[in-house]
């Protein structure tokens, strides 16, 4: 017989809590900046070393932010030599140059460049029916020099010219953009997708606003912290609510399943249920959160900016959902009225129904199987992505730098060369050897435009009484002040170091970034130069692909080997934590081999997704190991006791992988790729880690048991 009862009201403290959410709300929106920020080092910060030789070239070869403008002719001016087309690039020139923050302009209309080798390689295009504009800007955010440069675009719209635009400012702004729309898609979706699913499960308004108003809570108290840590909303960290949110309803749902076991059985102690909820749930949460703790500080060791940043704020992000989610959640428990008595909240006849009892030897060759042929993708994974796979197929986007990085690259690469013979660069030795190494360029097909000190010595001869001067002295001309020293962009002051300006191209790329830059470096010394630095954006993803493979293995390498320590403090059986470290191995395993059969590449974004979703994966293992000691009286578990945890905690374990995968599902909802690679990957790492915590940690852990029960009847007549 159930007696109902309604325990004293607790509504002052739950009233509380809500008003805490509200006002930490308020401060989100009046006091943090939302703005994404994504600087043209984005990959690095300033003080990293793969970042020194690039800041070393820019400050010794002084150069102008460029964006490139692709005008293709349209009807009456397809022909790029038709009056229509000149005078639609002489508007469009002439309004550029009138914009606030370009400081120069170059196109057909204001240079020649039929007779130039210089415009020739940076005005003309492949394409018969289309040239570039290419427009110098000053030091404005793109943030706000972009939206300018789209509006003077704008006003051609009606001309006979179709505009693609690319340059580093653009692909910033644009990526800007993406992170920004997925803030606020994100923060909505999961509000009100999470909103609907628990009030769907739960049924009851205590549960659905204590479950909102902790992760609401959760998630403005991080954005809260970092803003005043200093730490902006960047590359990942764009994510981070979604990220806390998941991380805060999770530590709700077992204190909700554990709440409902404690309600629903027999009234043996007059302890508040939601007091025994969190001492039954508190251990194994500390521990799921040390795991997650620990898999965003593993970020640390990466040395890309954007992983270092989502470490911090994912810490924070952790502490912060454990702590909210039991302080205020709780006061929401304690106002919902209790009914004691009507069993144990478990249904064992569908447990029964729905997972494998019997044959435990069967059930994990099956699970090794899988994951070893998932595993077998693990080495086709490649770390080193096109700049264009951050754009989604089809788009405009996409399609308008296609077009660009096919007429002569998108990713820009400098070389600082010097002869070998230690001779000065204006001599006519050097300035063949320079040209050899120009020619050798030019015929690589991954290279597109390159532009080099011959090049625009070149250029310089075409002017009048050129011809009666030597290197030396046509670069002396040309670093004067008259001409905005523009020889000192391509050779140093003491004529010992020249820049090679180098396009390289990412369409139809299938070697990787660090073979190409080792091959134009071969170029180089055959012509008898000595390569003194290599950077700009093509080395540095180079770079930072392999930053990426070895932070995939130290990484994941030390996390496994730290909750190897873990799940012997947990379990306090080697058997018991040799089964967890396996199941947990597992995850990482499918994810990245799944990835790499797939093709789906790793990149700066994505590249966490694996240590997320192993963190995170080893909670529901942690509730079962630690749920199944409480019932073995702190002994080893039998197989009864392993089947009776299952039994408990079936339901929760289900319900956080369906949160966790809804929640990383949002990201499917995201313009950028990457972002949706970084769910799917989290997803998949999930959905492992609650068939392991399910199936193959039982079985695991109890394998060697003699003579192990056939089904579960017979477990629970034993």
């Amino acid at each position: 017989m159930e007696d109902e009862t309604v325990p004293r009201s607790r509504a002052p403290a739950a009233i509380t809590a809500a008003a805490l959410t509200v006002a930490s709300v308020v401060i989100v929106f009046v006091w943090v900046d939302l703005s994404p920020r994504v600087e043209p080092d984005f990959f690095f910060s300033s003080d990293d070393p793969q970042l020194r030789a690039t800041q070393v070239i820019s400050n010794r070869f002084p150069t102008p932010p460029q964006i490139i403008m692709r005008v293709e002719g349209q009807a009456r001016a397809r022909d790029i030599t038709s009056e229509a087309y000149r005078s639609a690039i002489r508007g469009l020139s002439d309004a550029l140059s009138n914009t606030t923050g370009v400081v120069d302009v170059n196109s057909i209309a204001t240079d020649d460049a039929a007779r130039s080798p210089l415009w020739q390689r940076l005005l003309l295009t492949p394409d018969a029916n289309a040239t570039n504009i290419i427009v110098q800007t000053d030091t404005t955010d793109p943030e706000v020099l972009v939206p300018r440069l789209e509006a003077v675009v704008a006003e051609f719209e009606q001309s006979p010219i179709h505009v693609e635009t690319s340059g580093v400012s653009y692909v910033i702004e644009l990526i800007r953009r993406h992170l920004l729309r997925d803030l606020l898609v994100f923060s909505v979706s999961a509000f009100l997708v999470f909103g609907v699913l628990v009030g769907l499960v739960y049924r009851r308004w205590q549960i659905l606003s204590g479950m909102l108003a902790a992760c609401v809570l959760a998630c403005s108290t991080t954005l809260i912290i970092i803003q005043l840590l200093g730490v902006s909303i960047g590359l990942l960290t764009a994510n981070i609510a979604v990220i806390v949110f998941v991380l805060t309803l999770s530590h709700t749902v077992f204190l909700a399943a554990n709440w409902r076991h404690a309600a629903t059985g027999n009234r043996a102690t007059s302890d508040d249920p939601a007091a025994r909820a969190v001492r039954m749930t508190l251990w194994s949460s500390f521990w799921c959160m040390v795991t997650t703790l620990l898999g965003f500080l593993s970020l640390q060791l990466a040395s890309a900016k954007p992983l270092r940043e989502l470490g911090i704020a994912g810490a924070i992000g952790t502490l912060t959902a454990l702590t909210v989610a039991y302080t205020v959640f709780p006061a929401f428990l304690r106002a919902m009225p209790v009914t004691f008595g009507g069993g144990d909240g478990t249904d064992s006849g569908l447990i029964a129904r729905h997972f494998p009892t019997h044959h435990p030897r069967r059930w994990l060759a099956v699970l090794a199987a899988v994951v070893l042929l998932a595993a077998l993708g693990v080495p086709r994974i490649t770390t080193d992505p096109s700049l264009l796979s951050y754009f989604a197929r089809g788009t405009e986007i996409r399609d308008g730098l296609e077009v660009i990085d096919r007429d002569g690259g998108s990713s820009p690469l400098f070389v600082v060369v010097a002869d070998a013979a230690g001779e000065r660069l204006d001599t006519d030795d050097a300035n063949q050897k320079m040209w050899a190494l120009q020619e050798m360029l030019e015929a690589d097909t991954a290279v597109g435009v390159t532009l080099s000190p011959v090049i625009l010595l070149a250029h310089a001869k075409n002017t009048p009484f050129a011809g009666f001067l030597n290197w030396s002295q046509l670069l002396d001309v040309l670093a004067s002040p008259m001409f905005n020293r523009v020889a000192l962009s391509f050779v140093t002051a003491d004529r010992q170091q020249g820049l090679f300006f180098i396009r390289m191209r990412e369409s139809g790329r299938t070697e990787s970034r660090e073979a190409a830059v080792r091959r134009l470096e071969d170029y180089a010394r055959n012509s008898g130069l000595d390569v003194a630095l290599v950077g700009g954006q093509f080395e540095l993803q180079a770079q930072l692909g392999r930053l990426i493979a070895s932070s995939l293995k130290l990484g994941l390498g030390g996390l496994i080997g730290l909750f190897v320590i873990i799940a012997f403090i947990v379990s306090r059986a080697r058997r018991i934590a040799l089964a967890m470290v396996l199941c947990l191995s597992a995850i990482p395993l499918f994810v990245l081999g799944m990835m790499g059969h797939a093709g789906a590449a790793i990149d700066i974004v994505s590249s966490p997704a694996a240590n997320v979703a192993l963190a995170m994966g080893v909670d529901s293992m942690i509730h079962l190991v630690v749920r199944a000691r409480r019932l073995a009286g702190g002994k080893i578990p039998t197989w009864n006791e392993w089947m009776s945890a299952r039994q408990q905690l079936w339901r929760p374990v289900i319900s956080a992988t369906l949160i966790i995968c809804l929640g990383f599902g949002i990201f499917s909802l995201s313009t950028f790729p990457p972002t949706q690679r970084f769910g799917i990957a989290v997803v998949l790492g999930t959905l492992t880690a609650a068939i392991m915590a399910l199936v193959a940690l039982p079985f695991g852990a109890a394998a060697t048991l003699r003579s192990p029960p056939s089904t579960l009847s017979e477990a629970m007549q034993r």
